[in-house]
């Protein structure tokens, strides 16, 4: 895929990460693109340990593939962002 693919279907799938998940996604528009890229290519690298197939395009299993690695990472940003330091 090439960077403009990426960034599309980084865009796209961080739209609709904001819309399944509740909650705001921390960093506004290119907060929402790099989470989605970012999450993209999460999915895919999980996808491709577990199952021998990743993110190859813009096709319905590689969308479901990138928005599964967005929840996972948007999970995991809200959790270190919202939590209490540790205080001893």
């Amino acid at each position: 895929m090439s960077i403009a693919s990426w960034l599309a279907l980084g865009t796209l799938i961080g739209v609709l990460t904001n819309h399944v998940a509740p909650g705001r996604f921390p960093g506004g528009l290119l907060g929402t693109i790099a989470g989605g890229t970012a999450g993209a290519f999460l999915g895919g690298a999980i996808f491709t340990l577990l199952a021998g197939r990743g993110v190859s395009g813009l096709d319905l299993m590689s969308l479901l593939i990138a928005l599964v690695g967005a929840g996972l990472l948007l999970a995991a940003v809200r959790k270190a962002a919202y939590t209490e330091p540790w205080a001893p």
